[in-house]
């Protein structure tokens, strides 16, 4: 029912077509005959609704051989992963449609035990890295997290500041095209689920578990976006609101900055007009005088965006990595109530600044309406979780567990 296009192959313009055949390439008039005309005429007479594409990636108004041009086509993009280059390397990218790009991630700690024993339970024993298809993979993964977060008090918490990494790397690309737009209308990560259980770039692990990147990209792509982008050179943040609603909107922007102890240091409402199907930078926040006072270790910047009273998009902006962050316990507040057999409400507050909260019902499946989400000091959270099986209140008391970044070290 949602069939966008028939493709005809996966990167065989990438690598594997050339002017005359060899042990590794077909000739391009042979590849045009077979993928171009064959197939593509086939495709008009069985499904003529439906498009066709020849390969992915494909530059079809260029030059065929460069296949990843920023000017026209899909691209695949792993300059970040394979390249190594670092996340911000995706700010730098103007292509239209983003059909592969990816991070990987290990799946969380309940799906590991499913194929290890406890002596397994380290990411450089044997069974771990047997269960990592990517050559580069665990040593990749470590790289990065450790560029953006202090290294992991034990196995699981490395775990699962993996999967935060992976949100992170996917939340830099996303939204950078989203800000883009009309130019960059289409991005597709790679990728959606697992075959097996193991560490890999999908967002939901063979368990059909979200992994942080599943719950991020609710946000990273729901309709109405808000997001910022900082220049530390300037001292400045600029708030851009990205909305695929055909109709315009009226809106409100809230930028709050805060400590890393959860002080207010600046709170600023403007009320927005959200022009359809587009997106705009819609107000810079000039944050030199707090930067020179506080220094940029100390600051966190919140953004909130309200339609008809109602927050339907928030984001956080912080110019220090993480790892340079001072947090501080969050000091959370929990208060739930059982909803029905398998359905609870839980309610959160913090006293600081609670970057990446998620929430864990140790030994027990569950899907949550969100998590490793960053909560703001004295701003209430309600989720709903549902477990798999029935849990009495004790019982969901003594597994519930509430934790957020600095808890991974």
């Amino acid at each position: 029912p949602c069939l966008a296009l028939w493709c005809g192959n996966n990167e065989l313009e990438q690598g594997s077509v050339g002017d005359v055949w060899t042990w590794h390439d077909m000739s391009w008039d042979d590849y045009k005959a077979l993928f171009d005309d064959l197939l593509g005429r086939l495709v008009r007479e069985h499904d003529p609704e439906t498009d066709y594409w020849p390969s992915s990636p494909h530059s079809p108004a260029c030059d065929r051989k460069d296949y990843n041009n920023p000017g026209c086509g899909d691209a695949h993009l792993w300059s970040v992963w394979h390249g190594k280059q670092p996340f911000e390397w995706y700010r730098t990218t103007t292509h239209r449609f983003c059909s592969e790009f990816g991070f990987q991630s290990f799946p969380e700690p309940l799906t590991v035990q499913g194929f290890t024993q406890p002596e397994d339970r380290n990411i450089t024993a044997y069974v771990m890295e047997h269960h990592q298809r990517s050559g580069i993979g665990n040593t990749t993964i470590m790289q990065y997290l450790l560029d953006w977060f202090r290294l992991p008090g034990d196995f699981e918490m490395t775990l699962w500041l993996s999967q935060i990494t992976q949100g992170m790397a996917m939340k830099y690309a996303i939204e950078h095209w989203r800000r883009n737009m009309p130019r960059s209308m289409g991005a597709l990560y790679w990728q959606l689920n697992d075959c097996w259980p193991v560490a890999s770039w999908a967002s939901i692990d063979y368990h059909n578990r979200w992994k942080a990147l599943h719950y991020m990209a609710r946000l990273f792509f729901d309709r109405v976006l808000v997001s910022g982008v900082e220049d530390l050179e300037k001292g400045t943040v600029d708030v851009h609101i990205t909305s695929d609603i055909l109709e315009a909107l009226q809106g409100d922007l809230l930028c709050v900055v805060t400590s890393v102890g959860g002080e207010t240091l600046l709170e600023k409402e403007t009320p927005i007009k959200i022009a359809p199907n587009s997106s705009h930078l819609v107000h810079t926040l000039d944050l030199r005088r707090l930067i020179e006072e506080r220094g940029v270790r100390d600051l966190v910047v919140w953004l909130e965006l309200k339609v008809d009273g109602k927050v339907v998009s928030t984001n956080l902006v912080h110019f220090a990595r993480p790892k340079h962050l001072e947090l501080q316990d969050p000091r959370f507040a929990a208060a739930f109530e059982k909803m029905g057999e398998r359905q609870f409400r839980l309610s959160l507050l913090c006293e600081a600044p609670a970057l990446w909260t998620w929430i864990e019902i140790e030994g027990c499946d569950a899907r949550l309406t969100d998590n490793f989400f960053h909560l703001r000091p004295g701003v209430r959270k309600e989720l709903v979780i549902e477990t798999v099986k029935p849990l009495d209140e004790a019982k969901f008391r003594e597994r519930l567990h509430v934790r957020s970044l600095v808890d991974t070290y």
